[in-house]
């Protein structure tokens, strides 16, 4: 069958029956892609939710300790007896 044949068959195939979906591929394909919205929807408010308790828990942290208060000096002595001055 030379080129000219077989573009012949292929547009006679295709002319004699419409494409068909199987069926319940479309109401399957609906309820996969309702579910990945629902687990990335589901992902992402857990990402927010560690997010946020990672600021509380930073904001607590640094409450408590004080990181940017200086450190007693400790390579000097306390200076006591002077207090006439």
């Amino acid at each position: 069958m030379n080129r000219a044949g077989r573009e012949a068959a292929v547009r006679r195939i295709l002319a004699e029956s419409p494409p068909r979906v199987p069926p319940g591929l479309h109401a399957e394909a609906v309820r996969r892609g309702r579910r990945a919205l629902r687990r990335r929807a589901a992902a992402r408010q857990l990402l927010w939710l560690v997010l946020g308790a990672a600021a509380l828990a930073f904001t607590v942290w640094a409450a408590v300790v004080r990181p940017w208060d200086r450190p007693p000096s400790e390579t000097v002595p306390p200076m006591t007896g002077w207090d006439h001055w």
